[in-house]
């Protein structure tokens, strides 16, 4: 089926004006800002390792420091910006698409093109049908920090990560056996067990491929779905607010990294619930109750749960799809009726365990969505729960590196 496309929709992916650090790459790269959020040790380890060399750290807002009042240092990240810009920190590449070839935990290689979308291209509603679409539910309650971050300021750092539906590795992995015709940007060991990364900018004959074999991809496609948020969800939702709050040409587009999701080192994970200020046995034995009681029937969805020293099993009757699905169900009423309840969203079970040897704290660790269920149930259903799923270890998420000016 040929698809005609909307004049918004032919800028599939687009050049930017890249901006990268003239020296120390390492200790300009970071993390993403929703990573380690219950783990400030890892942001002050971060905070040590850069010391005064400038940093993505100065520049984005860890969600573990996040609190009722972020002026002060939002108006630090501001100057901070401002500073870079007018210090020399950044060489420019204009009009360039740059390739990432990211070494992961376990040495598999992950593919990438980071680039611009145009945002009129994408919505983070339910039922949308745009050519960018959310892969899960966006909290209306976690926007507007993001805007607050975002509306005044002088550059985009991004950690989004937009999926490709591209079985036929038509669009990024043909660019491996070209590395020899393009120029090498960076090259180095990224901190705190990131693995490697690498980048190159695309010569323009390669660029132009590259768009072409996106649109090819769309005319493949009867719903016109090529992008689906595999990270980033809410910092996207928050560019899309800033560009309706103020539409200038630099506010509609986004940098993102694209990726396919069959390369091979994509591994989808679970993202686990873990609860504070709760008495563990009180919140299991309401959840069970809340569901008809113990059920072993063969869609039975398991959860283990970890609490102190102990775990213990439990096996309910779904009520949705996936297994989040019908945990998040019962929070969101328990959390509502319980709103001194603390809830964080964490990656690795390790991470879990230890966060529920606390005392009155309870971890949920449960199966989660194999990557090749995630574009039928966005066709489907739409965006999934909140946090349903993770790509890959917490240590293998984006880190900031490339930036452009707004």
């Amino acid at each position: 089926m040929k698809t005609t496309l909307k004049s918004s929709e032919n800028n599939l992916f687009m050049p930017a004006d890249i901006l990268l650090p003239k020296t120390e790459p390492e200790k300009w790269a970071v993390i993403a800002c929703d990573q380690y959020t219950s783990e400030p040790e890892y942001w002050e380890k971060a905070r040590e390792y850069v010391g005064n060399s400038p940093s993505a750290l100065n520049i984005v807002f860890p969600e573990a420091y996040l609190s009722d009042d972020n002026s002060e240092r939002i108006a630090e990240i501001n100057a901070n910006m401002k500073r870079y810009l007018e210090g020399g920190v950044f060489k420019e590449y204009k009009n360039t698409l740059v390739y990432t070839e990211r070494t992961v935990t376990g040495g598999k290689v992950r593919r990438g093109i980071v680039g611009l979308i145009d945002l009129e291209n994408y919505s983070y509603e339910k039922q949308s049908d745009t050519l960018i679409r959310a892969t899960e539910e966006t909290v209306a309650a976690r926007i507007p920090v993001r805007v607050e971050i975002r509306k005044d300021a002088l550059l985009e750092a991004p950690h989004v990560m937009l999926l490709t539906d591209d079985p036929e590795n038509t669009v990024i992995e043909p660019l491996a056996a070209k590395t020899d015709r393009f120029s090498l940007l960076y090259d180095f060991d990224l901190m705190q067990n990131g693995g490697h990364i690498r980048g190159m900018a695309l010569d323009g004959e390669t660029a132009a491929e590259v768009q072409k074999n996106l649109y090819k991809l769309i005319e493949k496609s009867d719903d016109k779905l090529l992008f689906a948020v595999g990270d980033g969800n809410h910092s996207l939702a928050a560019a899309k607010e800033c560009y309706r709050l103020n539409k200038t040409e630099s506010s509609r587009y986004a940098l993102v990294e694209i990726v396919n999701i069959h390369d091979e080192s994509l591994e989808f994970e679970p993202i686990y619930r873990v609860l504070f200020g709760v008495e563990p046995k009180k919140v299991i034995d309401g959840f069970v109750s809340a569901l008809g009681g113990e059920y072993f029937g063969e869609d039975a969805q398991k959860f283990t749960c970890v609490f102190g020293e102990n775990e213990c099993e439990i096996s309910v009757k779904p009520t949705a799809k996936l297994a989040v699905g019908t945990l998040q169900n019962y929070l969101d009423k328990y959390l509502k009726e319980n709103p001194k309840v603390k809830i964080d969203y964490i990656h690795g079970i390790n991470a879990v365990r230890t966060l529920a040897r606390v005392h009155n704290t309870l971890g949920f660790i449960f199966d989660g969505m194999k990557k090749s269920e995630l574009f039928d149930a966005v066709r489907q259903d739409g965006s999934l729960p909140r946090k349903t799923f993770s790509m890959g270890h917490a240590d293998d998420k984006r880190f900031y590196l490339e930036c452009r000016k707004l």
